[in-house]
């Protein structure tokens, strides 16, 4: 008899529709291990933060991407990290910050009027387009967006194109708003790790049952196949389970975690008030302290909470939004008692106090890659690998509001994304890095957004 051989796409199935996949195992062969370089990523998330950046103290000085002072933070990162230099936001025409931020993920110029929106969707709903439509890679939510300290100014807390990003893949292009409330996200996404599925306390006693009577099932399925396995193999089903047996055992506290998801840690954010925005003044001379002091606080736990609906399916997409362009809300944790656009030029460029914000924004984007990079979704792959992180702005040269040379940053190792540098494209349209950013993702087109602004990927993000 030929030794035994397993599909490694195998998945024992109970009753309807729930399936629970087999570890892997030495019977499926070697094919599986690493994340292959041409393997598309499997998930993206979005992180703008406002006004530019100091740019002599954002640049490496050489291609190690965390030499300079505002990147060092993310010095425990570098590997994965790959800062993009030379790239100029051309379709942003319009209204100084608004066009940047509406060309940011779209690639397209402000529509008309400064009260207008984008004329393209977003790549982050393009992606999601992609990724739902394929079967294996469905999930509850299509993307996820969530904001800090939102609409602040002259937006009043109420949508507008100062303040969106992100817009539909559809006819209508609709801009979507990010979700403010910390309470209510952890509440509908991992009240009971079962989003979506309705019902009260019969409903849910009616899905514990349910669920266990399918853990009975595969388990009886995992012993028949064990007697078939080597001695190597028999040890990793026994463990799994070990784990099978611990999901059961949560069902009965309504929780279903595992060691990829886990319901995360509920964080007090009393004093935070989510919808302040519809209070601000138009020169950001109504301060909210109470919840300004909470933005560090409020940030890592919706940071925690994105990397967690990443970790456990509940979607692939996302978009993490720390503030709007006007960004005039105060910094008391760093001893800033006036909001970003005061320093950005409303009070005359100050790049020290620009400087220090920035290098706190670096620190929080290395709490957020340092939250992926500790989720391991597969033996020796973590969620950071395949995943791509695109950090950006709406503008570089915050007194000018110039937008060469934009300071963009993609991390990851997603699509075979490659870290550890500094690469300086000389001036190309930022549209051509949108167009490589979806074809990490299998996506074979060659323009996104206005293709007046397009002439093609960029060479050398895969190494």
């Amino acid at each position: 008899m030929g030794k035994f051989k397993l599909d490694r796409r195998t998945m024992l199935r109970g009753a309807g529709s729930i399936a629970i996949a087999l570890p892997w195992l030495e019977a499926m062969g070697h094919d599986k291990l690493a994340h292959a370089a041409g393997t598309p990523a499997k998930r993206f998330l979005s992180v703008y933060q406002p006004g530019g950046t100091v740019l002599d103290k954002f640049w490496p000085s050489a291609t190690d991407p965390t030499t300079s002072s505002i990147l060092t933070p993310l010095a425990a990162h570098k590997a994965k990290l790959l800062v993009l230099k030379g790239l100029n936001m051309d379709c942003a025409v319009g209204e100084q910050h608004q066009a940047g931020i509406i060309g940011f993920l779209t690639g397209s110029q402000q529509t008309g009027s400064p009260k207008d929106y984008s004329s393209y969707p977003s790549i982050d709903q393009l992606i999601a387009t992609r990724l739902q439509a394929d079967a294996t890679t469905h999930r509850p939510h299509g993307s996820l967006q969530f904001g800090v300290r939102w609409a602040t100014g002259k937006s009043h807390g109420l949508l507008s194109p100062i303040n969106s990003a992100t817009f539909e893949d559809s006819a209508k292009l609709t801009p979507l708003p990010p979700r403010l409330d910390p309470q209510q996200i952890f509440t509908d996404l991992f009240g009971t790790l079962e989003p979506g599925m309705g019902g009260g306390t019969g409903a849910a006693d009616a899905r514990v049952a349910r669920r266990k009577s399918v853990l009975d099932y595969v388990d009886k399925r995992y012993v028949a196949l064990s007697g078939r396995l080597g001695a190597a193999d028999k040890a990793k089903l026994d463990n799994h389970l070990t784990k099978l047996r611990e999901i059961e055992m949560a069902l009965k506290t309504g929780v279903v975690s595992s060691s990829t998801c886990k319901q995360p840690t509920k964080v007090d954010t009393k004093g935070y008030n989510p919808t302040t925005g519809l209070m601000s003044g138009n020169a950001g001379e109504i301060v909210d302290n109470a919840s300004d002091a909470m933005i560090p606080t409020v940030g890592k736990f919706m940071m925690d909470m994105m990397v967690m609906a990443f970790a456990c399916n509940l979607t692939n997409v996302g978009h993490f939004q720390w503030t709007d362009t006007e960004a005039k809300h105060t910094f008391p944790w760093l001893s800033l008692k006036d909001h970003h656009h005061f320093y950005q030029h409303d009070g005359g460029f100050q790049p020290v106090q620009c400087e220090k914000i920035a290098v706190w924004y670096s620190q929080m984007h290395a709490y957020l890659l340092a939250g992926m990079a500790a989720v391991e979704v597969a033996p020796g792959v973590s969620l950071l690998d395949e995943s791509v992180v695109f950090f950006g702005s709406e503008l570089g040269h915050p007194p000018t509001h110039e937008k060469k040379s934009v300071p963009f940053m993609l991390a990851g190792g997603g699509g075979g994304l490659k870290g550890g540098r500094m690469i300086d494209f000389g001036g190309k349209s930022h549209n051509n890095l949108l167009v490589s950013i979806m074809n990490l993702f299998g996506d074979t087109r060659t323009t996104v957004g206005d293709p007046k602004y397009n002439s093609g990927a960029l060479q050398g993000l895969t190494g």
